[in-house]
């Protein structure tokens, strides 16, 4: 269900790239941040999300939600790999990782600061350096980099 919205956005936000070339979005959890494969760019950003720990049921944000994606465009055909990372409970002794949850109007501001993108690394154009900034949450507590996927990669923006 969370990809189909994914994918839904981001052909909207698509459309309007060359019409000859076709893009798909798709999830893929083997995307090994800052190694995107020959040929491949790479685009990371962070948002905010929430999340709900599938053992306790304990439910917190956060503003530091990395994102990763790894775009290459060949023979007519724009593919981008999608990565999210996770985070897991500070409260439960072995917690999973959990998936974010991003609200509609963070997937669609990170979608189209990636149509951006695409067009800078992609097709060569001249755009501005501005991104449209997530809508972050209330967090009452600070980020615990120990339950975050991305800074045990050392990926986080929370340095």
């Amino acid at each position: 269900m969370v990809q189909q919205e994914w994918t839904r956005i981001f052909q909207n936000k698509a459309k309007n790239l060359k019409q000859r070339d076709s893009w798909h979005l798709e999830s893929d959890e083997n995307i090994e941040p800052n190694k995107p494969n020959l040929g491949w760019k790479q685009y990371i950003r962070n948002t905010s999300a929430r999340f709900t720990c599938t053992n306790c049921g304990r439910g917190w944000p956060s503003n530091r939600v990395m994102v990763v994606f790894h775009m290459r465009l060949k023979n007519s055909q724009g593919i981008v790999k999608v990565r999210r990372f996770r985070q897991n409970c500070k409260t439960c002794n072995a917690a999973p990782m959990e998936e974010p949850s991003i609200t509609s109007e963070n997937i669609s501001i990170l979608l189209e600061n990636l149509v951006k993108k695409i067009r800078i690394k992609c097709y060569n154009e001249r755009m501005g350096k501005r991104s449209r900034h997530f809508r972050s949450f209330d967090v009452n507590s600070p980020h615990e980099p120990a339950h975050c996927e991305a800074c045990i990669r050392g990926i986080c923006t929370n340095n």
